[in-house]
């Protein structure tokens, strides 16, 4: 991590409302000369008390994509997370802030044969797949892991569903979970992910309806599934109501319970509802124009886009919110754009922001709710930009 230059940030923006939000109130504390992240350990570890309160009996396993920050990793080892690993580095980070092998599931149905021995060799006992290959696969170098088989939905109504790149398609699943036995692997359970940014918990039934008759397809067929994980899917504020967390929580398991009965082993995967909201972006104006005199739109340039954090405006997905220095006068639409050479570094374009009139370069901003998929989409340094900084409180 590059350390900040800190100095007087002034009355940039206001303290008093940021009270009880610890990195929006460092960030107002001081300046920065390059886009930085800064992230409350003591949020996240209240966020998971709120979830793990409402989810009851289902385990997290924390998804270190949304942020691998070493220090979250290990706040949460103290909390008694599990994690959901997508890589031998993960499990590797993971396992040196403290988590035991037992609190580690291999999540992705994409790996390599030699970090499934790897993963085996540490300990490490459960597996996810999807295909007969992968399957194959583990059985060959994980002998006698636990498996579950992760499932392809369909009518997710989640702010942002997932592709087929995971999972199998419900009716492949028979065929699945008898090969996982006949391989001397051992059938455990099922996995699915309802899709990132799912608002509300309702909206998890049409996917509930679809995977529990699977479910109870694969029981009556003799298989003695014992794990259900939910995958992620918990929101975040972006602008929209979102209900709290252990309520939100709370509403999903009633909902599992209602359609799979008592469930040996709950596991749910939140990334982006754990981790977002304790962390905000400091990031400044880099220039204000507009095309032509009679552009309708001014273009905001900051010194960040989608090649230094910013990924998942993609599509315009996931729509930030902005805090500015002159916030409180006038204000108008604007485009706004990242600082890199690529003419993709457009953020928001089809739905412009609102922005103040007298904005201009140098001007600080803060993009709340940053805390997740931004420092881990981070490039490395693309058009000598550098990589997002990161504070963690």
């Amino acid at each position: 991590m590059n350390a900040p230059v800190f100095g007087t940030f002034g009355a940039a923006f206001p303290v008093t409302p940021f009270d009880a939000d610890p990195a929006a109130a460092f960030i107002a504390a001081h300046h920065f000369d390059r886009p930085t992240l800064v992230v409350s350990r003591a949020k996240v570890a209240a966020q998971f008390d709120e979830l793990q309160a409402g989810l009851g009996r289902a385990r997290i396993h924390y998804a270190v994509k949304a942020n691998p920050a070493p220090e979250i990793i290990r706040t949460l080892v103290n909390k008694k997370s599990g994690f959901d690993c997508a890589s031998r580095g993960e499990i590797d980070l993971c396992l040196a802030q403290g988590a035991k092998p037992d609190q580690i599931s291999f999540g992705n149905t994409i790996k390599r044969a030699s970090d499934v021995a790897y993963a085996h060799g540490a300990g490490i006992t459960l597996f996810a797949a999807d295909s007969a290959a992968e399957l194959d696969k583990i059985a060959r170098h994980a002998p006698g892991a636990r498996v579950y088989i992760r499932l392809i939905v369909e009518n997710s109504l989640a702010d942002w569903p997932l592709s087929r790149k995971f999972g199998c398609a419900g009716s492949a699943l028979p065929a699945l979970l008898d090969h996982a036995q006949t391989l001397g692997l051992v059938a455990y359970g099922l996995s699915f992910h309802v899709g990132s940014q799912t608002r509300k918990a309702e909206y998890w039934n049409p996917v509930l309806d679809q995977v529990a008759a699977l479910w109870h397809a694969a029981r009556a067929a003799g298989h003695d599934l014992q794990l259900l994980n939910i995958g992620g899917g918990f929101p975040a504020y972006y602008g929209q109501n979102i209900d709290a967390p252990r309520r939100y929580a709370a509403e999903v398991i009633r909902a599992i319970d209602a359609r799979f009965g008592d469930v040996a082993h709950l596991m749910a995967e939140p990334g982006r509802g754990l981790v977002a909201q304790a962390g905000h972006i400091a990031a400044e104006v880099m220039l204000v124009s507009r095309k032509s005199e009679a552009d309708l739109h001014r273009w905001v340039y900051l010194d960040i886009g989608r090649f230094s954090g910013l990924a998942e405006t993609e599509g315009e997905a996931i729509r930030y919110q902005l805090v500015t220095s002159r916030d409180g006068g006038e204000t108008g639409p604007c485009v706004l754009a990242g600082p890199s050479c690529d003419s993709a570094d457009i953020l928001y374009e089809k739905r412009p922001v609102q922005l103040p009139l007298d904005l201009q370069d140098g001007d600080k901003v803060m993009i709340r709710c940053c805390g997740a998929y931004t420092s881990s989409y981070s490039s490395v340094g693309f058009n000598g930009f550098p990589p997002l900084d990161v504070i963690v409180l």
